[in-house]
């Protein structure tokens, strides 16, 4: 091959990856949907009434976190020593004096109903509160993949809280076999 077409060759073949090369993009990084969804409330209350016609009732604070929201507080009227299923579900509705107004399970990924700090779950799903001797509960849990505000599909502000009267399994679709609502509240922004 003589060296004129080689030279032109390799010029080509520079020019021609060169244009592959990857360059600085002026669009934003995030997926086509848009960067993922943030928290723009600082803090929310909730303030737990009786359903069901059970004596339970409670104050809860939620903030958010990097992952999700951290919800703590008091459910009192609990019977003593018991476990119970906390959820975020997905209407601020507690008019129907089960609390069924509530609908179900906050689910805005269509995930399967599962424990939170493992695998799939709903973006309400939390852990089980536990009575005392006295039937208080300390409130300290986390709900992942949701926010505080903002109006994103996973936004919690305005959906309910519902206390129920079983602990959560877990694993039975869709509610985890939590039994009845004993308690409901709406989580109302304040910051």
């Amino acid at each position: 091959m003589n060296t004129s077409l080689t030279t032109a060759l390799l010029a080509a073949s520079v020019v021609a990856l060169s244009a592959c090369s990857s360059t600085p993009s002026t669009k934003s990084s995030s997926s086509a949907a848009g960067p993922a969804p943030v928290s723009t409330a600082k803090a929310a209350n909730v303030n737990l009434a009786a359903a069901s016609a059970s004596l339970v009732s409670g104050k809860l604070s939620v903030v958010p976190m990097s992952d999700g929201v951290h919800i703590t507080g008091e459910v009192g009227g609990l019977a003593p020593n018991s476990t119970h299923a906390i959820h975020i579900h997905e209407k601020g509705d507690c008019s129907a004096a089960d609390a069924s107004s509530a609908g179900g399970h906050f689910n805005p990924s269509g995930a399967p109903h599962g424990k939170v700090s493992s695998g799939a779950h709903h973006g309400g799903d939390m852990d089980n509160i536990v009575a005392d001797r006295e039937g208080v509960a300390k409130v300290n849990v986390h709900a992942s993949g949701v926010t505080l505000g903002g109006g994103a599909t996973n936004d919690v502000a305005g959906k309910a809280v519902i206390v129920h009267a079983s602990p959560d399994d877990y694993k039975t679709q869709p509610t985890g076999n939590a039994g009845g609502r004993i308690a409901c509240g709406i989580i109302t922004v304040t910051q």
